[in-house]
């Protein structure tokens, strides 16, 4: 499968040559994915992921597909970064993130877990279980992935 170019960016930030310069090339395509992020294979940016900002305690699984306005971030940027207890956020394999999703942690780390489908719009703020659906703001298990 081909890729497109904001994935094949995604995966060249990484190269030690032309990584910072992937990394600009995508924030000026509107994609936000720091360096120190861990992205699995089979990464899908969908629609050319415009919007979508990761936070740099972020890792992503493999088969990952991330829509357009989606947000990895902490809940309480209302206080200094060293007074919060965000730890990172940990996205699994197999995981859908719909459009402008929002995935926020304040405590620890927050896991969206294997197979997990989270809705268009939803605020996700806790973790999640394995092949769960979550919708709503905030978002809550509104029930399980079929295949």
């Amino acid at each position: 499968m081909a890729r497109d170019l904001p994935t094949t960016l995604v995966y060249a930030r990484a190269w030690p040559l032309v990584g910072r310069l992937a990394y600009y090339a995508l924030k000026l395509l509107g994609v936000e994915i720091p360096r120190s992020v861990a992205v699995g294979p089979d990464f899908e940016l969908a629609h050319g992921g415009v919007g979508v900002v990761v936070h740099s305690r972020s890792t992503i699984g493999a088969r990952v597909k991330i829509y357009p306005g989606v947000t990895l971030g902490r809940a309480d940027i209302y206080r200094p970064a060293e007074r919060s207890n965000f730890e990172g956020i940990v996205i699994e394999d197999d995981v859908i993130l719909s459009p402008g999703a929002k995935i926020l942690c304040k405590d620890g780390v927050l896991v969206v877990r294997r197979g997990t489908l989270v809705g268009a719009n939803a605020v996700l703020l806790e973790s999640t279980g394995e092949d769960e659906v979550w919708a709503g703001l905030p978002a809550r298990c509104v029930g399980k992935r079929e295949y």
